[in-house]
């Protein structure tokens, strides 16, 4: 009705629901429904770790290499700041709402990317972006909270590698804990095919892994990342196992998951730590909208995602109510506990709230809602791109992009009579097309569903075409034997976008990244051509 996204209707109904305003559900029977929001946030943790998938962020490196490093340095030190202004010198307090404020909630932003069906450049940047920050969230906390028990108990100055060895062996501990659950799923699925039993394998792995990551007191939301992370990279294509299997229901899930989680929102800190908590909110979305500002500046992000890529790094909750309870356990902290806790569960109120509807702002803006949907040229990914293509031959431009169509597509084909087979068709039938572009294609010899690369060369590629026109764009095709029709489609596409609108193939010869390229071919402007395969709901 108030066209806001539907986690923030969960939490709010949660918050009426819960012990603390009309207590529906009472604290006792909350406690007892804990294991089901251990596991959809293990879950939660897995969807987000396997969208670490290395090869296809290879050309997002340094987004989000500076997105960390910014994300590190300017926020924490803004509230850091801002709580030592306003406390007039709490350093032990700020260190740790500063550490806390670098994370964001993995949850609220997997659940209304999933509601919205968002996909592109933006999204996978975000998702990357969260599942680093909250690692490294983690490991400032550790270090924060090394330093605040030696402040309030002075009994020896902690040197730094105190300071430094506990994240470390935190991260370690919970990255090989994820790493042998993953691959342990994997041999245990590998022959299995009814879906009941991958499912039930599935759970298995998450509740081991964050039970296990619980005994050695070791992060359960880090091991069950990692354990996306290794699913994502041992077995890319394979979507039997892991998160993949609660895609049904998954939006059940998610209610309940953030239903609880309003229910747990405890509204009597509220006044004492009015003040506080209202500058440490706008203190850390100040510095995560400066931080991811400059970051996308600097690595020539696309527009849309400089602008508004902050926006989506304002929720808040899964990893910061981890780390509350860690300090509300520890008693050497106990002098500043009852105002920490006060600050940091109104703060990620605000932000849970809050941060919902900016991020459903922020996906609308970059203009990627909706866009999880099958296109016809749905196989060109920003890892499928390069956009400073060289070569002073036709055989070597089709060597260059043939590996890597190998690569990004993770195939298994001799590469050598895979090429042979493309040149031969070029010798007898030149796939130049006009206008600058030129579509060589080969046979997948074991079937599988149409894949393709993009090269694109500013300058012009090396060798004249019969028409004399340079090639500024080439598109490998690898198409099997059951996809000639598509085949053709991919053609007749590529060809008209290039030849009867100027402005796509200007802005198209011309992408300054894999990213921009990306864009254009998602754009708008380019769904006449790459139109969707289905129609949305």
């Amino acid at each position: 009705r108030f066209h806001l996204p539907s986690v923030t209707g969960q939490i709010l109904i949660g918050i009426l629901l819960g012990p603390y305003v009309l207590s529906v559900v009472s604290l006792e029977s909350l406690e007892g429904l804990q294991p089901i929001t251990h596991f959809a946030l293990g879950l939660i943790a897995v969807t987000v770790g396997s969208h670490l998938n290395l090869p296809r962020l290879r050309n997002a490196v340094k987004r989000l290499s500076l997105l960390i490093l910014f994300e590190a340095t300017i926020t924490p030190v803004l509230v850091f700041l801002t709580v030592i202004w306003i406390t007039g010198g709490s350093y032990t307090l700020g260190a740790l709402l500063a550490a806390m404020a670098v994370s964001t909630a993995p949850a609220t932003v997997v659940a209304i990317v999933s509601e919205t069906r968002s996909k592109g450049v933006f999204v996978k940047t975000l998702m990357a972006g969260v599942a680093l920050n909250n690692i490294v969230c983690i490991g400032l906390f550790e270090i924060a909270h090394t330093a605040s028990t030696a402040a309030l108990l002075p009994l020896r100055d902690p040197s730094l590698l105190d300071l430094i060895l506990p994240p470390i062996q935190e991260l370690v501990a919970s990255a090989l804990l994820g790493v042998l659950a993953g691959i342990a799923l994997i041999a245990a699925t590998r022959r299995v095919l009814r879906s009941d039993r991958l499912a039930t394998a599935s759970m298995i792995a998450i509740l081991l892994t964050a039970g296990v990551a619980d005994l050695f007191e070791v992060s359960p939301l880090l091991a069950c990342l990692f354990l996306g992370v290794t699913l994502a990279n041992l077995t890319p294509n394979k979507e039997e196992v892991g998160h993949h299997v609660f895609s049904d229901f998954e939006s059940a899930i998610f209610a309940v998951f953030f239903t609880l989680a309003g229910m747990e929102l405890n509204f009597r800190y509220l006044l004492p730590a009015g003040l506080l908590s209202a500058a440490v909110f706008f203190a850390r979305s100040g510095g995560k909208l400066m931080s991811a500002r400059i970051a996308m500046g600097f690595a020539g992000a696309p527009d849309r995602v400089r602008r508004y890529l902050g926006f989506g790094l304002i929720p808040q909750a899964g990893v910061a109510v981890g780390l509350m309870i860690l300090v509300q356990e520890d008693p050497a902290l106990l002098p500043i506990r009852d105002l920490f806790l006060a600050v940091g569960i109104t703060t990620v109120t605000l932000n849970e709230i809050v941060g919902p509807i900016l991020l459903r702002f922020a996906l609308g803006r970059a203009g990627e809602i909706g866009k999880d949907r099958a296109r016809l040229i749905d196989f060109l990914h920003e890892e499928n791109i390069i956009t400073d293509l060289r070569a002073g031959t036709k055989e070597e431009a089709i060597g260059k992009l043939t590996d890597l169509l190998i690569s990004s597509h993770h195939l298994k084909l001799d590469r050598q009579k895979f090429l042979d087979s493309i040149l031969e068709k070029e010798r007898a039938e030149p796939t130049e097309v006009g206008d600058g572009l030129a579509i060589p294609h080969g046979e997948l010899p074991d079937g599988g569903s149409l894949v393709g690369v993009m090269g694109i060369s500013r300058e012009g590629l090396g060798y004249l075409t019969p028409d004399g026109t340079p090639i500024h764009c080439m598109v490998l095709l690898a198409t099997p034997v059951t996809e000639r029709d598509r085949h053709l489609e991919v053609l007749a596409a590529l060809a008209r976008a290039v030849s009867s609108d100027r402005n796509i193939q200007r802005q198209l010869f011309h992408a300054k990244s894999p990213a921009h390229a990306y864009e254009i071919l998602h754009a708008e402007e380019f769904e006449d051509f790459n139109y969707f395969l289905e129609s949305e709901d």
